[in-house]
């Protein structure tokens, strides 16, 4: 007898629009933050890099924070769909913030407007909105075969988003002015789409009862309410998988963030900035077919752990061959190799959320302890880290670069050595780890034998 089914075809398609949301804010601000301060508002690389990583240190305390207050949420809407559903209208208002820096503003003000607006964007509306949104796979479903589709879902939206804004936002800024003008149109627009996209994401799934989800008794239910914000995050990183999944997602935003200096390095190396939309549709697509197939795979593959651990292979020789193919000089080849390595990285992005249900059950099966909202802390967690931290270290190595600020059309050699190994040489090595913590992370098999042992 199979696994009992919750959802229907529509109720998957209707929570991946929910990366729509989560992707226009993600993919304006991971592409284009940096070059729209340097180049636009003309702020120096060095000190906005510090500005994100002074304000990553609010981040870690959030996550865990807004993880431990959905489960202990109680409402009509549930646990975790009224915190996704509130927490994108600040996200809204604060991505319009980052990208309505007034011009005439002097700039220790530019600086001090773009630090508020972040920070509060990542460490308190985004996460609580992430946070809720990955849970919702734990939430509204048991069956461990749809947990993966909505996984598959949601990241073909959130690739076609990234995709989408990838290509069309250099355009569309010079298109509706250009300017500090034409970066305000293209951010109100997005954030419209994402209130709209957010808001049918959450009515398209309905949590599960707690006697249903849980299967506990009422005592037990109680015992997990009263868990302390100290004792949930003793749980988490008591979870070696936890801990593991965590490195995982900053390292792949890092990766993400390395990647996105791709608009530097097609402006200033590959002397075309158009090239950068290209080089999304090389990356995105690949993921959006890996995707597709995901649940297939798993199903053959009986479970996740080797189909992760044998993709993120081929996606580590796909970019170690996108770096010979970058000091050959040649553009096609490069697009070639990353598409394979996107489409060796696609699984892991489909079943991750799945995986990560895996991890919460495996707490679960150790301590009696149901923290599904807490244990989705790591999604948020390892976007806003990873993000953030890429998005910093990019801004100091191009600044110890000697990057010159401003809309120049020349950068010294210096500079153009250095995005040669922030674009092509670290997400090799960046890949490289994933696989390796990839390959130590079966916690399918783990929970198997907690079962066997009961």
């Amino acid at each position: 007898m199979g696994e009992k089914k919750y959802l229907k075809w529509y109720n998957m398609v209707g929570y991946g629009t929910g990366d729509i949301a989560g992707n226009v804010v993600y993919a304006l601000l991971s592409s284009f933050v940096m070059i729209y301060l340097t180049n636009t508002v003309g702020l120096n690389a060095g000190i906005v890099g510090t500005l994100i990583a002074v304000s990553k240190l609010f981040d870690g305390i959030t996550d865990i924070f807004f993880g431990s207050m959905i489960d202990k949420t109680k409402s009509k809407m549930g646990k975790a769909r009224p915190w996704m559903f509130w927490g994108f209208f600040g996200c809204a208002i604060t991505l319009f913030g980052v990208f309505a820096i007034p011009v005439n503003m002097g700039q220790t003000a530019q600086y001090a407007w773009f630090f508020i607006a972040y920070t509060l964007l990542n460490a308190v509306f985004y996460t609580a909105n992430n946070i809720a949104y990955s849970a919702l796979t734990a939430l509204v479903t048991k069956n461990s075969k749809e947990r993966v589709q909505m996984g598959s879902f949601r990241f073909m939206f959130a690739f076609g988003t990234s995709l989408l804004i990838q290509t069309i936002t250099v355009g569309a800024v010079d298109l509706l002015g250009g300017g500090a003008a034409g970066w305000r149109a293209v951010a109100i627009i997005y954030c419209i789409v994402g209130v709209i996209t957010n808001t049918l994401a959450v009515l398209s799934v309905k949590e599960l009862p707690e006697e249903e989800l849980n299967e506990v008794s009422a005592d037990d239910e109680k015992k997990d309410d009263k868990l302390t914000l100290i004792q949930s995050a003793k749980l988490l990183f008591t979870n070696k998988y936890y801990v593991m999944i965590c490195f995982v997602y900053i390292l792949q935003q890092l990766y993400g963030a390395m990647i996105n200096i791709g608009i530097y390095f097609m402006t200033y190396v590959l002397l075309n900035k158009n090239l950068f939309g290209v080089f999304s549709w090389a990356i995105n697509i690949p993921l959006i077919i890996a995707l597709i197939f995901t649940p297939t795979l798993v199903a053959k593959w009986k479970g996740m752990y080797k189909l992760n651990k044998y993709s993120y292979m081929v996606a580590t020789v796909g970019r170690l061959l996108v770096v010979v193919a970058g000091y050959m000089g040649s553009v096609p080849l490069m697009l070639l190799f990353t598409a394979i390595a996107a489409l060796g990285q696609g699984p892991w992005q489909g079943d991750m959320n799945a995986v990560i249900a895996s991890c919460s059950e495996y707490t679960y099966l150790k301590t009696g302890k149901r923290i599904d909202g807490t244990m989705y802390s790591c999604t948020s967690l390892g976007v806003k880290i990873g993000g953030g931290l890429g998005t910093a270290l990019a801004g100091w190595m191009l600044d110890l670069s000697g990057f010159i600020n401003g809309d120049t059309a020349i950068q010294p050699d210096s500079c153009i050595s250095m995005m040669y190994f922030m674009y092509l040489w670290l997400p090799f090595i960046l890949d490289l780890i994933i696989t390796i913590i990839l390959s130590l992370m079966n916690v399918e098999g783990a929970n198997r034998k907690l079962k066997e042992n009961k």
